[in-house]
């Protein structure tokens, strides 16, 4: 089993300091960081009270190291959707099937709709689908390790075209995608 308890910290934007005060007891920064890192066993009481704390099930904590997390591919910022720099898990919401192979794009910098912070989950779907997702949001690899995220406005296997979410970007065009992924959930922190 993984131990999850940093990358949930991380992506809720909480400090070592923050988890230790909103445990029932009260704990130190160093004693979480220390479960974390796994320098100290993880019990089934300090699960349930880092979980507490976290604002999440216990059963989130530990993920199986045969299971295949869900991770940050692509973000998208002003100048369009660019790859990760480092690469990191991300933690799916509770209201989502695990078993379906998602991939997430952080927005950076507010864009169209999207805000700086939101996370946009999408579904995995092959290129012949493109005339079913004419009309949505959709991620598509370019070459070299690029991106392009819009509306899918002409969808067909060999030519895609999407319009970029902020306005004044041009067009893009994709030729021969791999893959596209369909947005299906933006996660936004209030």
């Amino acid at each position: 089993m993984i131990n999850r308890i940093r990358d949930i910290r991380l992506q809720k934007g909480l400090t070592l300091a923050d988890v230790a005060a909103a445990c029932q007891p009260p704990t130190t920064a160093q004693t979480i960081g220390r479960l974390e890192t796994g320098m100290r066993n993880l019990s089934l009481a300090w699960m349930n009270r880092i979980a507490k704390a976290l604002d999440i099930e216990p059963e989130r904590l530990l993920r199986s190291e045969s299971e295949v997390p869900a991770m940050v591919m692509a973000v998208l910022s002003e100048s369009g959707a660019d790859s990760p720099r480092t690469r990191r898990e991300a933690i799916l919401p509770s209201d989502l099937a695990a078993d379906t192979p998602w991939m997430v794009m952080d927005v950076e910098q507010s864009c169209g709709e999207y805000r700086a912070g939101d996370q946009v989950w999408l579904r995995r779907s092959p290129p012949q689908d493109a005339p079913k997702l004419l009309n949505r949001d959709v991620l598509a690899p370019l070459p070299g390790g690029r991106f392009a995220f819009g509306r899918l406005i002409d969808g067909h296997r060999e030519r895609l075209t999407l319009l970029p979410p902020a306005s004044g970007q041009p067009v893009a065009t994709v030729e021969h995608p791999q893959w596209l992924a369909v947005a299906d959930m933006l996660v936004r922190k209030l």
